[in-house]
């Protein structure tokens, strides 16, 4: 999503205009935002992400004006994409053309390319920046495509979702994707101490206290954007020159929680959530929990996958996780927000701490393989439904016992088909409530495939029968 910082005029629709924030960096613009004054202006001055800056990378000759491939630039925001591709901009022998997908379309994509194709013709490569890439419609991005295979244009693409669920595949498999890293805490600080210096910045006008530096890189979220933006904020708050706790405190009231709903952040944050529940982490679980709710995910998705979860690592370990899980999506649907946080941190710490089983998941599973296989032979007759006219001369229903006719509710009788007969599907393991259903579960068997009686007693396995006789195929 695109924070409207750098959408200035003159660049295209809606694109950043590079020579604008390069101006407004060189002759220290007090009238621009701080963090368009801090802008690096060499690679030298970028700070992290030098996994992808070492000497020869794709990227270092890309922004020495020597490198040929097309890129997709893919990172949270306030990482540096906008800053590569403003230093990108003034790799030699190239001419630079910067759009915005929030409001170019396919016009003016082929008006770029044809200038482009022209300019190629007189040796001269043309660098197409594109931002928020991933607002392209297939439409528009397909209209990229030969351009970029052929070389047309050297393709920039700035991106704060995931390509791979937002760009489509043959203009993914032309580019390279370079994933942009959160600013570490160190990053944040050096980016801040050198904005207090510098007289592109605020040029040691103001004191700051160590305290409302780590406020700052706190609330910061590894987004230098959002550093500068708080620290300027703080600055023009201050009266007397110090830029104290209490006073970044009342600038900036929270911190930055990155959160795509529709993208990576999505399925990155809920896959840790669950893996901390399955993995037992009551306080990771509660963290992510958190997150989502802090983000404005839809509780309703939370609690979906709440009770997923209650079947599919915990099961019959703990039967009453499911019935929590299923209460909390109640509590969501007839109470909502804010209020059902609490159904769902409550039904968060169950699950997290309740025993785990994924023999719920194994026992499905490999009874629907079967399936699958073609392991799926008749039902016995004895099994068949025998509430109509006709029935019993069919032989349906006959010779089928009464399980509640027996004392102890359980006797010998073929249920599976013949083809299945003996197979185990459900194998308990010994945790929490498994560790009593596995013992009942072989003494069930055992008793219905014959083995032995009710009251322990071992038996040769009796023939199963089909309309009272005996069953050869047994």
């Amino acid at each position: 999503m695109s924070d409207g910082l750098f959408d200035m005029p003159g660049a295209g629709p809606g694109a950043p205009d590079f020579a604008a924030l390069d101006q407004a960096a060189r002759i220290g613009d007090t009238r621009a935002p701080l963090a368009v004054r801090m802008r690096p202006a060499s690679l030298d001055e970028v700070v992290g992400q030098q996994h992808l800056l070492g000497p020869g990378s794709p990227l270092r000759r890309l922004v020495e004006g020597s490198g040929a491939a097309s890129v997709l630039l893919y990172g949270p925001p306030g990482t540096g994409k906008t800053t590569l591709a403003s230093l990108i901009s003034h790799a030699t022998g190239r001419r630079f053309e910067a759009l915005s997908a929030l409001s170019a379309g396919v016009k003016e994509v082929r008006a770029v390319i044809e200038v482009a194709r022209r300019r190629l013709t007189a040796g001269e490569q043309t660098v197409l920046f594109i931002d928020e890439v991933h607002r392209f419609s297939k439409t528009q991005q397909d209209a990229l495509l030969a351009a970029v295979e052929n070389r047309i244009v050297l393709l920039v693409g700035a991106t704060t979702e995931n390509p791979s669920f937002s760009v489509v595949a043959p203009l993914l498999s032309r580019s390279l994707v370079l994933q942009l890293h959160s600013l570490t805490a160190g990053d944040i600080c050096t980016v801040l101490t050198r904005a207090l210096a510098d007289p592109r910045g605020l040029g040691e006008q103001f004191t700051v206290t160590d305290e409302a530096i780590d406020h700052i890189v706190r609330i910061a979220g590894g987004d230098a954007r959002r550093a500068l933006t708080a620290l300027e904020a703080s600055a023009g708050s201050s009266l007397d020159g110090v830029i104290d706790l209490e006073l970044v405190a009342a600038s900036v009231d929270k911190a930055a929680v990155r959160y795509d709903r529709a993208g990576d952040q999505h399925y990155d944050v809920i896959s840790a959530f669950i893996k901390s529940i399955r993995g037992s982490d009551v306080d990771a679980a509660l963290h992510y929990l958190a997150r989502m709710l802090t983000a404005g995910e839809d509780p309703r998705f939370i609690a979906r996958r709440l009770m997923i979860h209650a079947s599919e690592d915990i099961g019959m370990a703990d039967p009453s996780a499911l019935q929590t899980a299923t209460a909390a999506a109640q509590v969501v649907q007839l109470v909502g927000l804010p209020e059902a946080r609490l159904a769902l941190a409550q039904a968060t710490i169950h699950l997290t701490t309740a025993p785990k089983s994924g023999a719920v998941v194994a026992a499905i599973g490999a009874a629907m393989a079967d399936v699958a296989a073609g392991k799926a032979g008749a039902v016995p007759p004895h099994l068949r439904d025998g509430h109509y006219s006709g029935a019993a001369a069919l032989g349906n229903a006959q010779g089928y016992r009464y399980p509640h006719d027996d004392p102890d509710g359980v006797l010998a009788q073929q249920y599976p088909p013949d083809e299945l007969v003996g197979v185990d599907y459900y194998h308990p393991t010994g945790h929490g409530n498994e560790r009593t259903v596995g013992p009942r579960v072989s003494a069930l068997r055992r008793i219905v495939r014959g083995l032995r009686t009710p009251n322990g007693r071992s038996r040769a396995q009796p023939a199963a029968t089909e309309g009272g006789t005996p069953n050869p195929a047994r």
